[in-house]
């Protein structure tokens, strides 16, 4: 049993691992340029890539897949990167970004854009709109749960979480308020919102997704030592010199911005945040050095992967893709806890 044990626990080297996940994700990116309900040859992909040809394939895959793809990775990596920063933050490797409030802000300010404003508007206005309520939705939201658990004596993360769990729920009943008042279609349209989707992936959004993305990669690295601080608790992160006020006020606005553009952009997309940084953990050990870069270039093949599921499952119809990272990631998650559970393993 001992022996079974140190086998399944051992991490892997952090380098190693992160060099096969560099050479997958592009493999797993020209994966979804190839396939899909209009498939294309191998070398009709490179020639569109490289720019040189006008031809159907060519069309397809420069102004649908490749604007659709790149934003599925640069999501991906977003929630991951935010996952892995609020399992920092909070000392449980079992939270989730959506602890403090920011996915179901969002979700309500796209359910207010889409009832109030939406309705009125056509193409690309609306789906602005809706983007902008959302991301603001969510910011709101983050700014109210700060406020919430802030006193003169600090920031309480054990608070934070309290209201972030109080305004989720507010947030989710506002949202089936105005799901009951709703017509058919718009209900339809906020249910589909929810469900998280990126069949609306442009050049705009692209870059907007990219901008914060590179933001967070850039930024929470430079609180890798301070996360690992904070794992061993408060006091024992102030004696090491970490600056802890400023330091959770830094890493929840940033989740903030991440997530909330995540679902300005996409909608809502269950689980990456979670169950990524988990399994990397898991592979790699606890130490955010290698973990956040892990986390983020893990959870942008895993949303890549899942898009192209989510194109091709019952193609030509798409299913929401956060629906497929529910179904391919909770299957997968409870089989990790169960296997934690078996070897006498604390989370």
């Amino acid at each position: 049993m001992t022996t079974k044990l140190a086998s399944t626990v051992r991490p892997l080297g952090t380098t190693y691992f992160l060099v096969i996940l560099s050479a997958g994700l592009p493999l797993a990116c020209l994966l979804g340029l190839a396939v899909g309900a209009v498939p294309i040859a191998p070398t009709d992909l490179f020639t569109a890539v490289l720019g040189n040809s006008e031809t159907q394939a060519a069309t397809i895959v420069l102004d649908i897949r490749l604007p659709r793809v790149l934003l599925a990775a640069v999501t991906g990596a977003n929630l991951a990167l935010c996952g892995a920063a609020m399992q920092g933050l909070f000392r449980n490797p079992l939270a989730d970004p959506s602890l403090i409030g920011v996915t179901a802000g969002a979700s309500l300010g796209a359910a207010i854009a889409i009832v109030a404003g939406a309705h009125y508007l056509q193409g690309f206005g609306a789906l602005g709109v809706v983007s902008l309520g959302a991301f603001i939705g969510g910011v709101i939201a983050v700014l109210f749960v700060y406020r919430l658990a802030t006193t003169d004596g600090g920031t309480s993360v054990a608070t934070m979480l309290l209201a972030g769990i109080a305004i989720t729920a507010l947030a989710g009943a506002c949202s089936s308020l105005l799901e009951f008042f709703a017509d058919n279609a718009l209900l339809r349209r906020i249910s589909l919102w929810k469900m998280g989707g990126l069949d609306g992936a442009g050049t705009r959004e692209l870059w907007l997704g990219t901008g914060i993305t590179v933001v967070l990669c850039l930024s929470l690295p430079r609180y890798a030592k301070a996360l690992d601080a904070l794992l061993l608790g408060e006091s024992e992160a102030r004696h090491l010199g970490v600056a802890v006020p400023r330091t959770k006020l830094v890493l929840v606005v940033l989740v903030a911005v991440g997530v909330g553009t995540s679902v300005a952009l996409v909608g809502t997309i269950a689980f990456v945040g979670l169950v990524v940084p988990h399994i990397v953990r898991l592979l790699i050990g606890p130490r955010h050095q290698g973990l956040l870069p892990a986390s983020a270039l893990t959870g942008a093949l895993l949303l890549v992967m899942a898009d192209l599921v989510s194109r091709t499952a019952i193609a030509p119809t798409e299913l929401p893709v956060g629906i497929v990272t529910a179904l391919l990631g909770v299957p997968f998650f409870i089989s990790l806890l169960r296997q934690r559970h078996h070897y006498g393993m604390q989370p």
